[in-house]
């Protein structure tokens, strides 16, 4: 037999009626007589793949009652428009083979316990949800890419090995670096700062890691952000490029993965609502409005994923949260020089109870006041000395943020827990797979 023209499943359409070949799994097989029903899936969509006895005889209709759940198959024939079919398409099978006969599947469609997926890790990302979500991941991520990129922000890696603190010592995982001890990075920001001085607008984007013994279903040890730092920028620029993010970021989704939302069975409509602006109160309107709803909260203190959930329900979109109090906030955090005790700062909250996505603010550039709150912090200056050098060198006001990919992930398919948001999850007691 002539070999035929390979196609991904995502690209059946554009070859009705072509004799073709699709590698892939079997997800589902069901028989009915002299005919069975396969679905395939290759990573790029699922079709039917229907097998006449009378087309491929009898030595490979046997083949094909033999088949299990997740052996990897390759099917050849012509697809058929089907409006009924997942995908608008039919294959009509004319020939059949096995690469792998695999062993029985541990994951079948009946209630699996969350442990019992998470063991299995490995093979839960092959069922539908998983896929969805994970597509949906991706496309975030490239928009997020393509988002700085068309501003004219530079790409800049930051490194994971770091001799100090950004976010604060209690969350650090600590690891050996040869003779020294070394940290792996809660945040790209302040060598993004460091870049910022070099190329006025940059990104990092990689992984993070958090040292949080923290079991809520918004925490994850280590995961990924995306973190924009610009140069001649304030708290207001930082503030709008969050918004015109969160605003593309959506629009995207909405628009090359609705069949995924479907899988999720995500509420889209609450999804198109969010059209920005977006609203915008103070840290100290935020008390005010949480103490209406009768929580017991005072100026000062620091918001709990329950009040972040009571703010966020007042607001159809997400909400910014600006200038919370500086003694709350990281040592690198400009004051307000009108409220030197607050902070030139913001948190973005997403409605539907998924709190903090964004978190940032304006950066100090002054060289003495840094030096200060590096000691008031009780922090190591000899561990900061280049990143004070900064102060001395042309420094401007800066500013710049960071969004958690795992909690957008989460927040736009209406995920009960981030840990589905990433293939791998890291979690308090999940190191396995």
């Amino acid at each position: 037999m002539p070999q035929q023209r390979v196609v991904s499943i995502g690209q059946i359409a554009q070859y009705e009626g072509q004799d073709i070949t699709v590698k892939g799994w079997l997800r589902l097989r069901r028989s009915s007589g002299k005919l069975s029903f396969l679905t395939v899936r290759d990573g790029t969509g699922d079709i039917q793949a229907i097998v006449s006895k009378a087309t491929v005889g009898e030595e490979q209709f046997a083949l094909v009652g033999q088949v299990t759940q997740e052996s990897s198959v390759i099917v050849t024939g012509q697809p058929r428009k089907d409006v009924r079919a997942p995908g608008g398409f039919e294959l009509d099978v004319e020939n059949f083979q096995i690469v792998h006969l695999a062993e029985p599947f541990p994951i079948q469609p009946k209630e699996h316990g969350v442990g019992f997926l998470m063991e299995h890790r490995h093979l839960w990302l092959r069922s539908s949800r998983q896929h969805a979500i994970l597509r949906v991941r991706h496309e975030i991520i490239r928009t997020c890419r393509n988002f700085f990129d068309e501003r004219d922000f530079t790409l800049i890696d930051t490194p994971i090995f770091t001799p100090n603190a950004c976010e604060g010592t209690t969350t650090l995982f600590q690891t050996q670096y040869f003779d020294q001890v070394a940290y792996l990075a809660q945040s790209g920001q302040l060598y993004g700062e460091a870049a910022a001085a070099a190329f006025g607008k940059i990104y990092c984007f990689g992984p993070t890691f958090r040292a949080e013994k923290s079991k809520t279903r918004r925490h994850l040890m280590e995961f990924w952000m995306v973190e924009p730092e610009m140069a001649f920028a304030e708290l207001p620029d930082a503030m709008q490029l969050a918004e015109e993010l969160v605003s593309v970021v959506i629009q995207r989704v909405l628009e090359n993965r609705r069949a995924e939302l479907e899988i999720l069975e995500r509420d889209v409509a609450a999804l198109e609502a969010m059209i920005p602006p977006f609203p915008r109160i103070t840290y100290e309107e935020a008390i005010t409005r949480l103490k209406e709803h009768g929580v017991d909260i005072q100026f000062g203190d620091d918001f709990g994923s329950e009040q972040e959930t009571i703010l966020a329900k007042s607001f159809d979109r997400p909400v910014l949260v600006h200038r919370y109090p500086a003694a709350a906030k990281a040592f690198y955090m400009a004051r307000d020089p009108e409220r030197p005790d607050l902070a030139l700062c913001m948190d973005m909250l997403a409605p539907e109870g998924y709190g903090e996505i964004i978190g940032g603010g304006q950066r100090i550039h002054n060289l003495e006041t840094l030096r200060q709150q590096i000691a008031a912090h009780d922090l190591p200056e000899e561990a900061f000395k280049w990143y004070v050098d900064l102060r001395r060198y042309g420094s401007v006001p800066h500013a710049g943020f960071g969004m958690g990919i795992e909690r957008v992930v989460a927040w736009i398919c209406g995920l009960d827990h981030v840990r589905e948001t990433i293939p791998f999850p890291r979690m308090l007691y999940t190191l396995y797979p």
